[in-house]
């Protein structure tokens, strides 16, 4: 049996659908939980001369081999999608006869996407990018967008800042954050998250606390799921301004009254080669510089020029990410395992995050190479990303990746564990040695700032 066989053996279909679907347009949705369902949701799900016939899953372990469900599929699809390797795509193609694949990830080069764009049409389908006007959802309260340029380039500070300038003004701020439904995705329609136990309650992976908890110890609530319709409804009802909390460089699921993107000079070019950051660059109304502190003249100069090229529209802030650290004296003269936020140094691709950065001010006496002791899938993480290098991703997409991580760093021969992730890992996992927690806020250096675009955001639109 060859790959189509295999494909088409898994599929079952009913006779009925299989006549029902003749005359429609067939698709695959190429996705990676998240973007993927939003675009089905807006513009698929209730198109009757469409057949969402799979989806494909790329980017986050473990999320292919299971449906996107009826219950959130809608009337047209009561058997629900499948959702298959993005490995598998020129053999679905084949066998599903499909007619178009539509890209619906994000915070990849643009060669990446031209490959598949080259193997849907060289496997007869077209190849299509959905944009803002398709699938972007109008809200009743003012929103304020944060995106970023790249994956780990400061959004969540720049979020979190923003979340808290605005409660200082006595406005209710619901913070909706970017899909990561990595679970049931039918209990994970709307989520709402507002205590720490609500993180257990929803089953949160560590990826997802890193971007709910900071804003649960703030004070405010933050919403997420699968369905953002439903969840801006929900939203709103206990808002007047809704801050969009974007992810992986993507750009707003809500149209924007404000959209602010954080660009990162450590990754200088990268603003205008990555998919889809430079749509979130274009559309911006303000841009921050960010890590101005730790960059060099030249890689800040390019990002300046690079925005000026594109968006010379955009009112431009410098801001620097300094950080802080509860124990320096667990760094100092010591052997350091520096534990990073797992999505940065993956497809973010970043070399060093901020754990790195606090034990070289701090004078670490070595950085300790983990590879020597990663254990089970965080060896596989090492696999997929070797440009990881010497930091541990504190990857925990499921259990068995969490009880991995917890392995590796009790194997790990190092004095102090260095813990650059937003969140208490060590409420997540067993750690048998010394930690140092780094925290990292958002700076702006000099004028404008978020304190006057906040300030002119409000009085256009009545608020405070």
């Amino acid at each position: 049996m060859d790959a189509g066989d295999a494909v088409t053996a898994r599929l079952k279909f009913s006779p009925e659908r299989n006549e029902r679907i003749m005359n429609k347009r067939r698709i695959i949705i190429i996705g990676a939980a998240g973007r993927d369902f939003h675009n089905f949701n807006t513009r698929y799900r209730n198109d009757p001369s469409v057949e969402v016939v799979a989806f494909t899953a790329a980017q986050i372990p473990n999320i292919d081999g299971r449906k996107y469900p009826a219950e959130l599929a809608g009337p047209f699809y009561p058997e629900g999608i499948p959702i298959y390797p993005e490995s598998e795509l020129p053999s679905l193609i084949s066998s599903l006869r499909i007619d178009e694949c539509v890209f619906s990830y994000s915070d990849v080069p643009y060669s990446h996407v031209m490959k598949l764009s080259a193997i849907v049409n060289a496997a007869g389908a077209s190849f299509t990018l959905l944009g803002p006007r398709d699938t972007q959802i109008k809200s009743s309260k003012p929103v304020i967008a944060v995106c970023a340029v790249r994956t780990g380039s400061g959004k969540s500070q720049t979020s979190r800042k923003i979340v808290q300038m605005l409660m200082r003004r006595g406005l209710r701020v619901v913070a909706i954050r970017h899909p990561m439904p990595y679970g049931d995705l039918v209990r994970q329609k709307v989520q709402r998250f507002a205590t720490i136990d609500d993180l257990a309650r929803h089953k949160c992976t560590i990826e997802e606390m890193e971007e709910y908890e900071p804003h649960i110890t703030r004070g405010n609530v933050i919403y997420a799921g699968v369905d953002y319709e439903a969840i801006l409804r929900e939203a709103e009802k206990e808002a007047d301004v809704i801050l969009w909390d974007g992810g992986n460089n993507d750009f707003p699921f809500y149209v924007p009254d404000l959209l602010i993107t954080v660009a990162d000079p450590l990754r200088a070019g990268n603003e205008v080669s990555f998919y889809p950051g430079e749509v979130s660059l274009r559309m911006a109304d303000v841009v921050i510089i960010n890590k101005i502190d730790t960059a060099s003249f030249d890689q800040i100069q390019k990002v300046r020029e690079n925005i000026i090229a594109v968006n010379p529209r955009a009112l431009v802030i410098d801001a620097a990410s300094p950080i802080s650290v509860d124990h320096p004296e667990y760094i100092k003269g010591k052997r350091v395992l520096c534990v990073e936020d797992g999505p940065t140094l993956t497809h973010g691709m970043m070399k060093f995050g901020a754990g790195v950065v606090a034990a070289r001010k701090y004078q670490a006496a070595e950085i300790v190479d983990p590879r020597p002791f990663v254990d089970g899938e965080i060896a596989r993480t090492f696999q997929t990303y070797p440009e990881i290098g010497t930091l541990l991703p504190a990857m925990g997409y499921g259990d068995q990746q969490i009880k991995d991580l917890e392995r590796t760093i009790h194997k790990c021969e190092c004095d102090t564990v260095v813990i650059a992730t937003p969140i208490d890992l060590g409420r997540i996992i067993r750690i048998d040695k010394p930690t140092v927690h780094v925290g990292y806020e958002l700076q702006e250096i000099g004028t404008p700032n978020l304190d006057q675009v906040l300030e002119d955001f409000c009085a256009s639109h009545r608020l405070g």
